[in-house]
């Protein structure tokens, strides 16, 4: 299949240099600079937060201006000190009775800010925003974040607000495909825009030593004992309980495993796999660590980071992630994983589900000498900042925005009137 890409909108700078320069961009409808509205629940943390951010930054440094609904949070700080502006909604809510007074309120804002376009990335939010958009007749568009599947119809009609926008943004060539074969979406309307990476954060070389030692010491690491990393939320199926049954096939004292993500709210899944852990007797080598402020130094840590998911991802931003910092990846091969990794050059893809295949890679892993691990850091580094750079991501988005107000002249005459009566 192929779904465009709006590559050609904007050529990528020199990814040896991380600079960003969105001059292509810089464009002035009739009434000045486009609004671009993002709505999404709350900035929090994650990765639909972090690409909100990235883009509203994108749209700041065109000198557009960059709106964003969500119900707050901790990122909204981040947010607004690059320039963008944060109005607190509770679009976060399931409450039906909350959803008229958003719809309301939303309406109203998008024609009292005269937005040029709303883009909803999350479904809730994205239900009311669809109607609101369309009552002020701007463009609508979504991005699908999350795993396409949908077992019931009542959850097939609950993701399909997110294949109704103009444009409806996929982050990888898998979720396009699930969009295409289970909502009928019709591929003219489809972008593939995969996530992206900070080149200036998740860089190997501007790591310190200091930074590194702050969690040697927290974490506790011991010396000498190469370390396996799964950073993700402990939820059943990013496949923890794979892992440990994958090292319990390994040599007690090769490894050293950090479990790095927050609970997520399920600590069950954390209290059911701690017995199992300690009959395998591999409690003194596994460490959940919970979440941490310093990733690329996490990254920088490990000898192998691990993608164990159960369900194919829909992208895994892990994955580049850890690329970006020349780690060695092990992931399972479904899903945005086949995607992201190049089997044999910058990582390992095993069968999913299977301790076996897991060990065997994470085992070819670790077994690296110094001059293949040096020349697999390289091409992972490579990789990444060829095709998987925040830039990227951010020109092709704001290269669909553009496509919109274009098609309809930017601003046609209805704008700026009241909206249509309820």
């Amino acid at each position: 299949m192929n779904v465009p890409l709006d590559l050609d909108a904007a050529t990528a700078p020199d990814s040896n240099s991380i600079v960003e320069d969105y001059e292509a961009f810089r464009r002035l409808t009739p009434r000045g600079a486009p609004t671009i509205l993002q709505v999404l629940p709350a900035l929090v943390s994650g990765g639909v937060e972090r690409g909100t951010i990235d883009v509203a930054r994108a749209q700041v440094e065109a000198g557009w201006r960059a709106l964003v609904v969500s119900n707050g949070g901790p990122m909204v700080h981040e947010l607004e000190r690059i320039g963008a502006t944060h109005i607190t909604m509770p679009v976060h809510s399931k409450n039906p009775l909350i959803w008229r007074a958003n719809f309301d309120r939303m309406v109203d804002l998008i024609w009292r800010e005269r937005v040029d376009l709303v883009h909803a990335r999350s479904r809730i939010p994205a239900w009311i925003a669809f109607r609101a958009a369309r009552r002020n007749r701007v463009p609508f568009v979504t991005t699908f974040h999350q795993r396409p599947a949908a077992r019931t119809a009542l959850k097939r009609l609950y993701n399909s607000v997110m294949v109704r926008g103009d444009r409806v943004i996929a982050i990888s060539h898998y979720v396009a495909d699930r969009l295409i074969a289970d909502y009928g979406l019709d591929p003219a309307r489809l972008r593939v825009i995969p996530r992206g990476v900070d080149l200036s954060l998740f860089d190997p070389d501007r790591v310190s030593a200091e930074r590194l030692v702050r969690l040697v010491d927290r974490w506790r690491i011991p010396d000498g004992v190469p370390v396996v990393l799964l950073p993700a939320r402990v939820t059943r199926w990013k496949g923890h309980g794979l892992l440990v049954q994958a090292l319990s096939r390994l040599e007690r004292g090769s490894f050293h495993c950090l479990m790095v993500g927050e609970d997520g709210g399920r600590r069950s899944v954390k209290a059911a796999l701690e017995p199992v852990i300690a009959k395998l007797g591999l409690t003194p080598h596994v460490h959940f660590v919970g979440r941490t402020d310093d990733m690329p130094a996490a990254y920088k840590l490990a000898d192998v980071v691990v993608s164990a998911s159960l369900d194919p991802e829909p992208f895994g931003r892990v994955m580049i992630e850890a690329q970006a910092m020349g780690r060695p990846i092990v992931a399972t091969d479904h899903g945005g994983a086949r995607e992201t990794v190049l089997p044999g050059e910058t990582g390992w893809l095993v069968r999913p589900n299977d301790a076996d295949a897991l060990a065997q890679g994470i085992k070819a892993a670790l077994g690296l000498d110094a001059d293949a691990r040096e020349r697999l850091s390289a091409r992972a580094v490579e990789h990444v900042r060829e095709n998987f750079s925040r830039y990227q991501m951010c020109a092709r988005t704001l290269a669909v925005y553009s496509e919109l107000l274009d098609a309809r002249g930017a601003v046609d005459d209805t704008v700026g009137n009241e909206p249509d009566a309820v």
